[in-house]
């Protein structure tokens, strides 16, 4: 039997680099879109928004403070209304394939309110159950856009939070493993529109800033 140390090395240096293909399996896609007519849009919808804010009380759902319509806007919103709504269902419809991967036509049932935060008003985190797609579209940003006065739409990993538990130090390599087992946060702007998928846990940050942040929040079933 040759001894240990003069058995021929079948090994000579370090492994060579592994080629490997990543392939981020159970995506949660989240559309961000600015209108191009959203100068336009917001113009019309703000004082429809204000006039129905001054006549009626807000209801209380996952907001903290601030004011929220009912969610019948579809029938006072008006063209305006309508034409953030259409942006909404083309979205939506671009984004939705069958278990085949092809293109669907859908004929989007929509329900919708409105939204008025000022200082020191957020939302709790919650989702919006008996919808596919939820959205949410900024008539006015408040000025959190540049950054400042909080505001911030957050997004909770669907996993919960699981992939932090064992090494909260560690992370998956690439730009979406950051934010694993924790929260995304989007800054709004004006005529900025959201779409995500219903269950996804989402809050809004507390508004800090002078003025007021106008949103119109919707959901799409089937």
């Amino acid at each position: 039997m040759m001894p240990v140390d003069d058995q021929p090395r079948v090994f000579a240096g370090p492994a060579p680099e592994p080629k490997a293909e990543v392939r981020n399996l159970f995506p949660t896609p989240v559309v961000v879109s600015v209108l191009p007519e959203a100068d336009t849009i917001n113009a019309l919808i703000k004082p429809v928004i204000h006039e129905r804010a001054r006549a009626t009380a807000s209801i209380q759902h996952s907001n903290l403070g601030g004011w929220q319509s009912t969610w019948d806007f579809t029938e006072w919103g008006g063209p305006a209304l309508e034409r953030i709504l259409e942006t909404g269902r083309r979205l939506a419809t671009g984004m939705t394939v069958d278990r085949q991967g092809r293109a669907v036509e859908i004929d989007w049932k929509v329900n919708c309110w409105a939204n008025i935060n000022r200082q020191g008003h957020g939302n709790e985190f919650h989702t919006h159950p008996g919808a596919f797609w939820s959205g949410c579209y900024y008539v006015e940003d408040g000025g959190v856009a540049d950054g400042r006065h909080g505001g911030e739409f957050e997004l909770q990993d669907p996993r919960g939070v699981a992939p932090a538990m064992y090494a909260p130090n560690l992370t998956f390599a690439g730009r979406a493993g950051i934010s694993a087992g924790a929260a995304e946060m989007l800054v709004p702007r004006a005529g900025m529109m959201l779409l995500f998928p219903s269950w996804v846990q989402h809050a809004v940050r507390p508004y800090y800033g002078p003025g007021e942040r106008i949103s119109i929040a919707f959901n799409l079933s089937v």
